[in-house]
């Protein structure tokens, strides 16, 4: 890891790690958004973890609310940084009913119902970022732009096509980056200043002052609405503070290659984007390089013994630790940890998660299975005539997802089995 600087501004992050993941089913059956699996070792609230840790902002409360005990034993394997020192922490945070005494209505509500937890922090900076988002970032950078700007709030953008902007919250700014408008999905999106050819997406990720988002949450909690920050708090403070855009484009990160993608940030809330996302990470020049020493991405450590290939090809493709592979064929495909794959196989864009026992002579294509599934042998997934009818392939990249811990005509497997 490179040397971090020291922050002159005392700063605390809130992690918003709530999210149903609705989208992402059945992967987030018994799972939140944040804690699914991604590519091979890693969960998705890994990564902005990652950033703040690599960025020197080391007081983190990670705010939880939907099928929240995968995470939650996750960051307590993966996660323990602090120890006597007050100042340095992950802490969960599961919904204390405070305040309204119910869930939390929305990302602000979250926050607000925490709102003590600033107070006893004391922090000049408040950073209120997602947990389901695939990226690399420094977010000192970010503080940077907001000190130099004087900012009250500043919000982190990135710039898109202009014609896929409709399905994003745009932002306006003048030509000090400073935002006078804020629209959720437009019908005409409002162009960057120098650039008619893009706008600007928000990212959902924030830094406060801490006076500016006390304010905003008690004004915000007194009024109905969706108690969220890109439909309420933001529109809101542009009419009457110092906001600013920070464009992502802007953000260096070390040990990026000329081969990768400047500025990769992913919404992976679809079962195609969170597929695309794990492909992205495959082959010799992935245009998002998971290989960077220089700014890791950091999870649970594995106890396993290498990934074992027996009479096997691999070819642009993952294996994690404590896999077998025997006499098969396994073709841009990530593959967990402790995964069995018999005699014969024949994998092609896939991802198997752990646990998984692909039993021999089996061909999936482009096929998603959650951890500890059984396909038995001869089974075939991805192609036009499948042995499980009931799981067709989907969609336009063709998926076919499998749920957590099924049998396909074999033993059902457990955690304890593996």
């Amino acid at each position: 890891m490179w040397q971090m600087e020291r922050l002159s501004q005392k700063i605390l992050a809130m992690i918003m790690a709530g999210g149903k993941g609705e989208r992402l089913m059945p992967l987030t059956e018994q799972r939140s958004k944040p804690a699914v699996p991604f590519a091979g070792t890693y969960r998705i609230a890994d990564f902005v973890l990652s950033n703040f840790l690599n960025s020197g902002i080391l007081a983190m409360y990670v705010l939880v609310q939907y099928r929240s005990q995968s995470l939650i034993e996750h960051l307590r394997r993966a996660w323990r940084i602090g120890g006597p020192n007050r100042q340095t922490f992950i802490t969960v945070v599961p919904p204390q009913m405070k305040g309204r005494g119910k869930w939390y209505e929305g990302t602000a509500d979250a926050v607000y119902q925490n709102i003590n937890l600033i107070n006893d922090f004391a922090p000049s900076l408040v950073a209120v970022f997602g947990a389901d988002h695939i990226y690399r970032m420094d977010i000192r950078q970010m503080v940077q732009f907001h000190l130099e700007h004087q900012a009250e709030v500043t919000v982190a953008a990135l710039p898109v096509p202009i014609h896929a902007a409709k399905g994003f919250g745009i932002v306006e700014v003048d030509d000090e980056q400073r935002i006078i408008g804020f629209e959720e999905k437009p019908r005409f999106p409002k162009p960057m200043p120098d650039n008619p050819e893009m706008a600007y997406s928000s990212m959902g990720n924030y830094i406060f002052n801490v006076d500016v988002l006390i304010n905003a949450l008690e004004q915000d909690a007194s009024r109905p609405g969706t108690h969220d920050f890109g439909r309420d708090i933001i529109p809101s403070l542009i009419k009457s503070h110092h906001v600013c855009a920070y464009d992502f484009l802007e953000n260096v990160v070390p040990g990026i290659h000329p081969y990768e993608e400047w500025g990769y940030w992913r919404d992976v809330g679809t079962i195609e984007a969170y597929w695309q996302a794990n492909m992205d990470v495959l082959g010799e020049t992935p245009i998002f390089d998971l290989r960077n020493v220089n700014w890791p991405i950091l999870t649970d450590a594995s106890m396993e013994p290498l990934a074992s290939l027996v009479r096997s090809r691999t070819d642009d493709a993952m294996v994690g630790q404590g896999s077998l592979v025997v006499d098969s064929l396994i073709k841009r495909s990530i593959i967990g940890r402790n995964v069995r794959i018999g005699e014969g196989c024949h994998l092609e864009e896939c991802v198997i998660l752990d646990g998984a026992i692909i039993g021999p002579k089996s061909r999936l294509r482009r096929v998603i299975a959650d951890r500890f599934n059984v396909l038995p042998a001869g089974t075939i997934l991805g192609y036009e005539h499948t042995t499980h009818p009931q799981y067709t392939p989907m969609g336009r990249f063709g998926l076919t997802v499998l749920p957590r811990g099924q049998s396909y005509g074999g033993r059902a497997v457990t955690p304890g089995d593996i």
